[in-house]
């Protein structure tokens, strides 16, 4: 059997695609290995009340300490950011999971930067339930409908995995799937 030759555009489609494909790998991967030093930027924050710099001046009232809350942040974004960058990665069906800790990072870095909080966290199950109230039943509807084409259809985990996928081609179209 002779293998199958691609036509000149095909490779050329083959090519670009492969290249890009490469291009925002390589990008993800250095977010990835950078985040420990992006994670440490915050010990370049001086430990006073009162930051001036050209651009800002910010007050800490909260926490007293400009380096607590740059900390403190960074404990918030950097983990956000990994969370992005696996729930637009992420190949699996349950990857809309990934939307709980995501918002639950937003909450907790918007309250950080909110200096009237008596306790970073407080009420954040409050604001979480609206999110979990939509992810955890979609995520459990979805479940049962695969374990019931498994049980009625001769199909593999992976086969209805991809089945269930139907994801948009690119960033911005999966972006624009959830606003």
């Amino acid at each position: 059997m002779k293998p199958h030759k691609l036509k000149k555009t095909e490779l050329k489609y083959q090519d670009t695609f492969n290249k890009k494909e490469l291009l925002y790998g390589s990008i993800i991967a250095t977010f990835i290995a950078i985040s420990p030093f992006l994670f440490n930027l915050y010990q370049s924050v001086p430990d006073i009340k009162v930051w001036n710099t050209l651009l800002f001046t910010y007050d800490s009232n909260y926490f007293e300490s400009v380096y607590v809350v740059a900390w403190t942040l960074a404990g918030k974004l950097i983990p956000l950011m990994l969370m992005f960058i696996w729930f637009f990665t992420c190949k699996h069906w349950w990857y809309h999971t990934i939307l709980v800790p995501i918002a639950m990072f937003i909450y907790q870095a918007i309250q950080t930067i909110n200096s009237d909080l008596s306790w970073v966290d407080k009420n954040l199950i409050l604001y979480m339930l609206p999110i979990m109230a939509i992810v955890i039943p979609s995520i459990y509807l979805i479940r049962a409908k695969m374990f019931h084409r498994i049980n009625t259809t001769n199909k593999s985990m992976e086969e209805l995995e991809a089945e269930f996928m139907l994801r948009p081609k690119g960033f911005w179209e999966k972006l624009k799937q959830y606003f």
